[in-house]
């Protein structure tokens, strides 16, 4: 696009020259001055306006010169983007801009490492809107071709999280292994969006402390979270092997979260009452009431409330069928 810039700005200065070349040279009107100019840039050998004298005939050489130089850059540059593909990649990437601008309420990852391909791959399968930040060139295109909607640029710039829609975003999650980037994104995105939900990666106990005070509202530590899991690999293998298979929905089982919005016919209602495990074959294993930690097994006597959010397991189709019929 940058030489596609240039060469019109050429184009447009080589006109301009030959145009106010003919009305200084020869006296001519500025139409006959632009026909003069036109006609020697494309060589359609029409006639002239008038004879020239020999200064305007030493100018035509100059603009006959400067033109084939010009025109002949202009055929190169572009038969090599047509040749390397890379106007199927501008207009690839216009289109995702389009696509960028219409989001809302959808997730943000800056990075494309380790960690944020593990993020984009769950996404992926849960079908969530998202938009992934990265900056190296190479994950770029490897994003391109997957056709993962992204922005390239550092995730740190105010300009680049404004061109990942984050004012009209839900959730921002920070996943760079360097902590004092985290941080600065976090301190960026809180003050750019007061409601956006950020989840940031810390690597040490004195990041996660610093991340909580810059506006994150959780904070994931792939180390511990890693060694936790090895542990319990080994001592509960059964166990490691059954959440890891929920919380992937295979196996037909899924772990999912939802919120009771207002007016539902759920409000009021006893666990029991609500007849959630005949309707939808679902299992309640977790509530939380806005305010309070989360209940854990709740009995069948709980009372479910406005807002209330419930963790619960079940197979995915039934899960998502009970999700639409609460307006999720």
């Amino acid at each position: 696009m940058q030489k596609l810039r240039m060469l019109f700005l050429a184009a447009v200065l080589w006109v301009v020259i030959g145009t106010s070349g003919f009305i200084f040279l020869e006296q001519m009107q500025v139409l006959d001055a632009l026909y003069m100019t036109v006609i020697t840039f494309s060589t359609v050998g029409f006639g002239e306006v008038k004879p020239l004298h020999p200064a305007g005939k030493v100018f035509v050489i100059f603009l006959i010169t400067a033109g084939v130089g010009l025109a002949y850059f202009m055929a190169s540059t572009i038969g090599q983007m047509v040749i390397e593909g890379q106007f199927s990649d501008i207009l690839g990437r216009r289109k995702m801009e389009n696509k960028i601008k219409k989001l809302k309420d959808h997730y943000i990852i800056a990075g494309y490492g380790r960690v944020g391909r593990e993020v984009v791959s769950a996404f992926r399968k849960r079908g969530v809107p998202f938009v992934v930040i990265e900056k190296d060139p190479a994950a770029a295109q490897s994003l391109l071709a997957d056709g993962v909607l992204f922005v390239e640029g550092e995730a740190t710039e105010d300009d680049v999280l404004r061109r990942a829609h984050i004012e009209s975003a839900k959730t921002f999650i920070t996943t760079l292994p360097d902590e004092a980037q985290n941080v600065y994104m976090t301190l960026s995105a809180r003050e750019m969006n007061r409601r956006l939900n950020i989840i940031a990666r810390a690597d040490y106990e004195e990041g996660e402390k610093k991340l909580k005070l810059a506006g994150a509202d959780h904070v994931v530590s792939p180390h511990v979270l890693g060694g936790m899991r090895m542990a319990m690999a080994s001592l509960r293998p059964n166990v490691v092997d059954f959440m890891h298979t929920a919380s992937l929905g295979a196996g037909g089982l899924t772990i999912e979260e939802i919120k009771i919005p207002p007016n539902s016919p759920l409000i009021g209602k006893t666990l029991v009452e609500s007849r959630l495990k005949r309707d939808f074959g679902a299992n309640i294993i977790g509530v939380k009431k806005p305010g309070e930690n989360m209940l854990m097994a709740p009995g069948p006597d709980t009372v479910v409330g406005e807002s209330d959010i419930m963790v619960l397991i079940g197979a995915a189709d039934d899960l998502e069928r009970l999700g639409k019929s609460l307006g999720e």
